[in-house]
């Protein structure tokens, strides 16, 4: 920009802000500075490899685009060539083979680009996640990764139509409602569960071919991999019938059997046995590279 310094400006800012609120701050603000720049930095560097390795008549924009870090760069200052919908169209489209096994598909709803806490997407679930509330779970989780890496400017999701746990039928009241505190009241309902945690698998953790499993550790703890034809699956290595492990359990097509109670699962269908029911676990397969997340009630007991 002419007759202005950027630089020059930050600095006298960084110095403004030590003076008024401390060594503290100006540390801190410091710190943010240098984060910042090495973030721009590392954009520019991945740009100008993507361009100097691209092939010959491709799009640059293409190119760059494919880059995550590059296209959040390009979205943050509304640059990317695609629009949000266009975007979450293809995170959705990521993620519905995956859904199949749980909620049958998914559609937009709706998008408030003005809403004030930000753009908040609207999307509604077709069929069901079969009762489970770990599978319903597992679809919002999954649904939420795939979307904020493609469509990072999006601050909210709204999930329509996940069938939650079967509720108990209702019993005749014909007292006033107990306060809170009485004995015999119902607990308070649980909070919310944190987000998981995503890792990358590197191949060797991989099953090797279709109808192959493996037992892979992450962060100490045992995950079970199924890979059957079109699709990669992820569950906790641990039988909720018995509390054996998997790893030994034969799969027999899409039906896993568990070496010590017999239990049969549907591997294809979230898990799903005659009276339990495998705890699954979101997994994105997009690029050649495998992500799997680890909610906080993974290792909880039966």
């Amino acid at each position: 920009m002419a007759g202005a310094d950027p630089g020059a400006r930050i600095g006298e800012l960084l110095d403004r802000l030590g003076r008024e609120a401390g060594p503290r701050a100006r540390e801190t603000a410091d710190e943010l500075v240098r984060s910042v720049v090495e973030f721009y930095g590392e954009g520019l560097a991945r740009t100008v490899r993507l361009l100097r390795s691209a092939p010959a008549g491709s799009d640059p924009l293409a190119v760059l685009t494919a880059d995550e870090l590059v296209g959040d760069l390009l979205i943050l200052h509304d640059l990317h060539p695609e629009d949000t919908m266009t975007r979450v169209g293809r995170a959705l489209d990521k993620v519905r083979p995956y859904l199949g096994s749980h909620a049958g598909d998914v559609e937009v709803a709706g998008l408030d680009i003005e809403a004030a806490e930000g753009p908040v997407l609207r999307l509604r679930l077709r069929g069901s996640c079969d009762g489970c509330p770990s599978s319903t779970q597992t679809v919002r989780w999954t649904i939420e990764e795939a979307v904020a890496r493609l469509a990072p400017e999006i601050a909210h999701i709204e999930v329509e139509g996940v069938t939650e746990a079967p509720a108990q039928q209702p019993l005749l009241q014909i007292q006033p409602r107990p306060p809170a505190d009485a004995p015999g009241a119902p607990p308070p309902p649980a909070a919310a569960p944190e987000p998981p945690h995503w890792h990358t698998l590197a191949t060797p953790a991989l099953p090797a071919h279709d109808h192959a499993t493996r037992v892979a550790d992450v962060e100490g703890n045992a995950l079970l991999l199924v890979r059957l034809p079109g699709n990669l699956y992820a569950y906790r290595d641990r039988c909720p019938g018995c509390g054996a492990d998997l790893r030994t359990a034969p799969l027999d097509g899409e039906i896993l059997s568990c070496a010590g109670c017999a239990a049969r699962f549907d591997v294809r269908h979230a898990g799903r046995g005659e009276r339990t029911h495998l705890e699954p676990l979101p997994l994105l397969e997009e690029e050649g590279a495998v992500r799997v997340a680890l909610p906080e009630l993974l290792g909880a007991g039966p």
